[in-house]
């Protein structure tokens, strides 16, 4: 068909196209969590695009070209495939082979803003799952990379669903009306009302996906098998003896049935709908199950095969394949090597898992990559009677990734306690962005692996308080080990958050409660003397002192030790904690034990729910009152960080964004990546109001007599090489220099020790405490901040602080006073308080330049002089390079 077409019929229909922008492919989830495929147009698309026209009923036809056009013309064709993308844009939606979708836009010739008129059409079936919104947030990403800032639509008045598309996009839409006609006119910059749509689409739509996989209809077991060692025999049996509430079809070509339940040869033979296929087959086989799910219509895959990407580089392709195409027919993939998946609500009862045993039905959502170590999480929350509420083992995380499951349990009503045991992140500027939002309702624990620390540090330069201070950023409970991490479960999933840091302590052992008093300041919080109860003390001491505890305005919360110095039973002194905890209903403080040594709820100090589960109001217990202390102190510091208000990114004035750009586009044209010089990074700095101390490059001893003259006594000389810059013995430094002489004769020791005739003639800054602040674009985190100060002692020490980019202000306040030695920028007996807001400005306007210019890999200030009044930055390099991936900064779409 296409090469029928005719020759192009205006100057701007190329004949030959250019090839489609590369970045303009995306996965997207449209509203009902399925995936669709968004790319651009290309001349090969003229049959296909036709059969789509020719498939849309007369109605959809006439509300898109106002008449019944019951036939794309071969003109129209030609222009709609033949674009520029540039001032001539086509994307599709496709879903398999099919377009389901098209959206266009094409440059106005009128004077003023560049403007253009903007149209998309979906199939009838497919009308109603959010495409529209989809292609018009992809077309205003690609026409504000081709400088075009304002969409033009005309719509007839009828068509109310297009209406509503525009409307509620977060654009600020212009309207007029000539007769039948609306005139739409909007700019398409992105505005905060559009990201926040944007987002809550984007929220939506991945809750809704992970819905699709954890609540599905019906389950197909691809691999399915009676031996009981298989994958597929184990996971058909959880299936069964979980009583999953759909129907279950074991796929087998060599069987008739298995485990009594009738068997098919493949998925297409399974005559009913299939929501979820388990995925058991060896990697090789992937490809034709892979065919059979995707011509059945499934909506999601469990890939529980392993042999995938951490075989090697084979593995690694073998799985992007998979992904893309399970994808590209609108399933989502959890794995492969995967664990499986679980949802305990009994409407589902689902164990779609290799583990043996499942934890009672509760309201903590769990997500981990780990495989084998998925199946030990599960036993240990079973053995400490934690509920769980859904469970996602991830494997590889191909596809399904913790931000998705954050993104569904945000909203999800049976969840209010999220764990997390990380490896990687799928995208580390979105994770920082969900968890920001969802901790502030939802508390989230994370485990941070050894594996993830490594990707965090690969120059060594980065250790793990990098993970800690940036989870902290975002409000999430940082734990370093799986002990740790249901300790913390245990506390926030059935006790209330505490309102502040004062600790009481109640002991029948002197001993314990001394070490609960210990280990409890040592974390921080404030405890007064203990209540010693003494070992012959009684259910009834127990109940007095506790109830007096909880009563008390001096008490934040309250650790009660019970350990018996003989066999006693248990029930009564249980029973006389519980009873204190309902005579105060209203108390809301958390009430932690260490209970006979006991971890988890024990049964004497749970509260039953329905089906005899432990629920909210049950008493955790420890088995020693250290980690209680532990656990409490960690949930506290994230109760105060949930109290504290939201604040915004800040963007401080005087800066020119659009001249730094110009320099960053210039330089990467020239060279690419590389460091800027010296003089360049001036350039630049100071196109956001960075500032660094005055200087003169020089190449001879009068150049730097010239120099020192022009920038006013005193000066200082430095060498330029690397080496010299950061040596603590300041050997390539000669400061105060105060006379032409003096100059000249520094010039000549410093190119002599240092071999280079560049050296730098810099203005004396005021004298101050040295701080360094550094970015740099790390693999796991994206870019992040660090603030210290300067020196040997001190940097061997790793006494740094970390914050990812962008800062808010409270973020930028926090960054300059978190490191253990900030207490000097207060003033010393024997220094004066410095200027602190310079500092936190400078961080804000480190930030904003980062944010602005996504081809700064690096930036270092060091030595930064902090002083009584200013903060002034003697040294400053910048390193520039190819933009990274940054798919959470545009329109919507799957990493």
């Amino acid at each position: 068909m296409t090469d029928s077409l005719p020759v192009p019929d205006s100057p701007d229909t190329p004949a030959v196209p250019p090839p489609p922008p590369v970045h303009w492919f995306a996965d997207v989830l449209a509203s009902d969590g399925r995936v669709v495929r968004l790319r651009p147009i290309t001349a090969e698309d003229a049959e296909r695009l036709q059969r789509f026209h020719a498939a849309l009923s007369d109605r959809t036809r006439y509300l898109r070209y106002f008449g019944p056009y019951p036939r794309i013309s071969v003109k129209d064709l030609y222009r709609t495939t033949h674009v520029d993308y540039h001032d001539r844009v086509g994307l599709v939606v496709e879903l398999g082979e099919q377009i389901i979708a098209v959206g266009r836009y094409e440059l106005l010739d009128r004077p003023g803003r560049r403007a253009a008129e903007v149209a998309f059409v979906v199939a009838d079936e497919h009308q109603g799952r959010g495409l529209g919104s989809i292609l018009l947030e992809h077309l205003a990403g690609s026409a504000a990379e081709n400088k075009i800032e304002t969409f033009v639509a005309e719509v007839l008045a009828e068509n109310t669903t297009m209406v509503t598309v525009f409307r509620e996009a977060g654009y600020q839409v212009e309207r007029s009306r000539d007769g039948s006609v609306l005139h739409l006119e909007f700019a398409i910059d992105p505005t905060e009302a559009l990201v926040s749509v944007r987002d809550a689409r984007e929220r939506a739509s991945e809750a809704r996906s992970v819905g699709n996989l954890l609540a599905p209809g019906s389950v197909a077991v691809i691999g399915a098998t009676p031996t009981p060692g298989r994958v597929g025999g184990v996971v058909l049996a959880n299936l069964l003896s979980g009583v999953f509430q759909g129907p279950v079809y074991p796929v087998n070509p060599n069987r008739r049935s298995v485990r009594g339940v009738r068997a098919y040869p493949t998925v297409r033979d399974i005559p009913d709908e299939v929501d979820l296929a388990l995925v058991a087959v060896p990697a090789a086989a992937i490809g034709s199950v892979l065919d059979d799910c995707m011509a059945k219509g499934v909506k999601g895959l469990v890939v529980l095969t392993a042999g995938f990407a951490e075989t090697g580089p084979e593995g690694s392709a073998a799985e992007r394949d998979l992904v893309a195409a399970a994808r590209g027919h609108g399933m989502r993939v959890v794995g492969p090597s995967a664990l499986g998946i679980a949802n305990t609500d009994p409407e589902v009862s689902l164990n779609a898992t290799l583990a043996t045993i499942l934890p009672a039905r509760g309201r903590i959502g769990f997500f981990c990559q780990s495989g084998p170590l998925g199946a030990a999480i599960l036993g240990e929350a079973a053995a400490r009677n934690l509920g769980l509420s859904t469970f996602v083992s991830a494997g590889n995380r191909a596809d399904v990734s913790g931000n998705d499951l954050l993104q569904y349990w945000d909203t999800a009503p049976d969840t209010d306690v999220i764990l997390l045991y990380l490896e990687s992140f799928g995208n580390p500027r979105k994770f920082s962005r969900i968890a920001r939002r969802v901790a502030r309702t939802k508390p989230i624990v994370a485990v941070s692996s050894g594996r993830l620390a490594a990707r965090a540090q690969p120059t060594g330069d980065m250790d793990r308080s990098i993970v800690r201070d940036l989870f902290a950023q975002a409000g999430i409970v940082q734990v370093d080990s799986i002990s740790e991490l249901f300790d913390c479960a245990a506390l926030l999933g059935y006790q209330p958050l505490p309102a502040g840091g004062r600790l009481a302590v109640i002991s029948n052992s002197t001993a314990l409660s001394w070490l609960a008093v210990d280990a409890a300041r040592g974390e921080g919080l404030a405890v007064g003397e203990p209540v010693n109860l003494g070992p012959q003390a009684t259910p009834g001491a127990f109940l007095d002192a506790l109830v007096a505890a909880l009563r008390s305005d001096e008490t934040d919360s309250v650790i009660v030790v019970f350990a018996p110095p003989v066999p006693l039973p248990m029930a009564g002194f249980a029973d006389a904690i519980r009873a204190a905890i309902a005579a105060v209903p209203d108390a809301g403080k958390p009430v932690l034990t260490t209970f006979v040594a006991e971890q988890g709820i024990p049964n004497l100090l749970a509260e039953r729910g329905p089906g005899g589960t432990a629920v909210r109001g049950s008493i955790p217990s420890y088995p020693d009152p250290e980690r209680a202390a532990r656990a409490l102190a960690r949930v506290r510091r994230y109760a105060e960080w949930r109290t504290k208000p939201v604040s915004a990114v800040v963007r401080p004035a005087g800066m020119d964004t659009e001249a730094a750009r110009v320099l960053v586009n210039d330089w990467m044209r020239e060279a690419g990546g590389r460091w800027l010089t010296d003089l360049e990074t001036v350039r630049l700095l100071d196109c956001y109001g960075i500032d660094v101390v005055t200087f003169r490059e020089v190449r001879t001893a009068e150049e730097a007599v010239e120099a020192a003259e022009a920038l006013g006594y005193p000066v200082a000389a430095k060498a330029t090489g690397e080496v010299w810059r950061r040596r603590p013995d300041l050997s390539g430094v000669r400061l105060d220099l105060w006379r032409p002489e003096a100059v000249r004769q520094a010039y000549r020791d410093l190119v002599e020790i240092c071999g280079d005739p560049v050296l730098h003639i810099q203005q004396m800054a005021p004298t101050g405490v040295g701080c360094i602040l550094r970015v740099q674009d790390d693999p796991s985190f994206g870019s992040v901040i660090e603030f210290g100060l300067s020196g040997l002692i001190i940097e061997l020490l790793g006494d740094r602080a970390y914050r990812a980019l962008p800062l808010t202000e409270d973020e930028s306040v926090a960054l300059i006073d978190a490191p253990r030695a900030a207490a000097l920028l207060s003033g010393t007996p024997a220094s004066p308080r410095v200027d602190k807001a310079a500092l936190v400005e400078l961080a804000q306007r480190i930030s904003a330049l980062f944010d602005d210019l996504p081809e700064l890999r690096e930036l270092s200030c060091e030595p930064v002089l902090a002083s009584p009044t200013s903060a002034a930055i003697l040294y400053a390099r910048v390193r520039i390079g190819p933009e990274p991936s940054r798919f959470d900064v545009g329109p919507r779409r799957l990493a």
